[in-house]
């Protein structure tokens, strides 16, 4: 039988699935839920210098929905309001009640060297597993110089970095931001001056859009609103491709982050090089106990495919990856209509008529291919609305 048991930097999770800094760590006795629930590990929401001010907006959350599903969530909460002794004194009790969970201490500091490092010491000798540095946090912050202000600078995340790591005892997570050009390449500058591993990836810099009868932006604070930060599952594929880049790049330890609701979302990003996934919007969506059907999905998984833990899964994907000049274009599918499941709406005739190649066509009430025009795009087959087409 596999286990979901799995060790990074020499820290021993239970299981790879921690909650990641945000509202659901916010609070010592929420944290202890959780992990009574059965999360593997918590990153705490985010520590700062007690003289750094906190004030939060009414509202702060907006939702995109499918139907019932939040698909997109934005949000424009700032950092933890706990003090620094708050913080301590709560690390303690949970471990001495869940000695086995991992507990990652996320921090931020201004730009100046002193106030990283006091923090640093400060937490030293609690009994965290690791650190994370925010240096991702996409509003409030950066109007501030810190957050995302940071992560969008490769020296500047190197230069703090080197700062933390001269005086940290424990390992050090880069939690890295999506709003940039090149995540490698932030990555890589952090791994020089001595990271130990990576988060990623932060929520994406957005606005959920705009009520059209005040036309006043979401979420709407007393008559105006700002840019956010968007998560939930529909940023999955901008997280995962962060993490395989990163991966490609850096043999480091990575944390995956970014929509995952489920087993089966956190199993590609291990697939593309994480070694444990963090969750969030998820919980935020529907609690802690969401965190039960991830860790017996991804245990059914491991055991159908042989593999005895996470750390075997990890990377499967990487090698699959190219350049597009590399791919193999020597040969052609084409899409194949059920016509027990097609209902003959023609929607597939329309987009294929309507985005370049005219292939489709509906003859003797069956939907024909016309293989000359097709180019085996597969858009006809993400266009029906029966999943009646395949493409061989």
């Amino acid at each position: 039988m596999p286990t979901l048991k799995t060790s990074v930097l020499g820290i021993d999770f239970e299981n790879p699935f921690i909650l990641a800094s945000a509202p659901p760590t916010a609070r010592i006795d929420s944290i202890d839920k959780a992990f009574t629930l059965g999360w593997g590990g918590a990153v705490l929401k985010t520590i700062t210098p007690d003289n750094l001010e906190m004030i939060e907006a009414s509202q702060r959350y907006a939702a995109w929905k499918n139907g019932n599903r939040v698909c997109g969530f934005e949000n424009i909460e700032l950092l933890s309001h706990l003090t620094v002794q708050q913080w301590l004194d709560g690390i303690e009790f949970l471990r001495r009640k869940h000695p086995t969970k991992v507990q990652i201490a996320s921090i931020m500091a201004p730009v100046v060297k002193d106030e990283w490092q006091t923090l640093v010491r400060t937490l030293n000798d609690a009994p965290i597993d690791a650190f994370e540095l925010n240096f991702s946090c996409p509003h409030g912050m950066p109007e501030k110089g810190i957050g995302m202000a940071i992560g969008t600078n490769a020296e500047i995340s190197a230069m703090i970095t080197s700062w933390v790591k001269e005086v940290a005892k424990k390992p050090v997570f880069v939690k890295l931001s999506p709003n940039v050009t090149n995540i490698a390449e932030i990555a890589k500058a952090v791994e020089n001056t001595g990271a130990d591993g990576i988060s990623a990836i932060n929520t994406v810099q957005s606005m959920m859009g705009v009520d059209l009868d005040t036309f006043v932006p979401m979420p709407n604070v007393n008559g105006k609103s700002t840019f956010g930060g968007y998560s939930g599952v529909s940023v999955k594929p901008i997280g995962l491709r962060c993490v395989a880049q990163i991966r490609q790049n850096s043999d480091l330890p990575i944390l995956g982050i970014g929509g995952i609701s489920n087993w089966h979302d956190a199993a590609e990003y291990m697939a593309v090089g994480a070694d444990a996934v963090q969750v969030c919007t998820e919980v935020m969506i529907n609690g802690y106990a969401v965190v039960r059907a991830m860790k017996q999905g991804l245990l059914d998984y491991l055991e159908s495919k042989g593999f005895t833990s996470p750390a075997d899964l990890k990377n499967k994907a990487i090698a699959n990856l190219s350049a597009h000049e590399k791919l193999d274009k020597s040969k052609q599918v084409y899409p194949h209509i059920n016509d027990e499941l097609c209902v003959k709406c023609l929607k597939c005739v329309t987009v294929c008529d309507e985005s370049e190649h005219s292939a489709l066509s509906l003859q003797n009430a069956h939907i024909e291919v016309n293989r000359g025009n097709c180019v085996g795009c597969s858009l006809c087959s993400h266009a029906c609305p029966k999943s009646a087409i395949i493409m061989k």
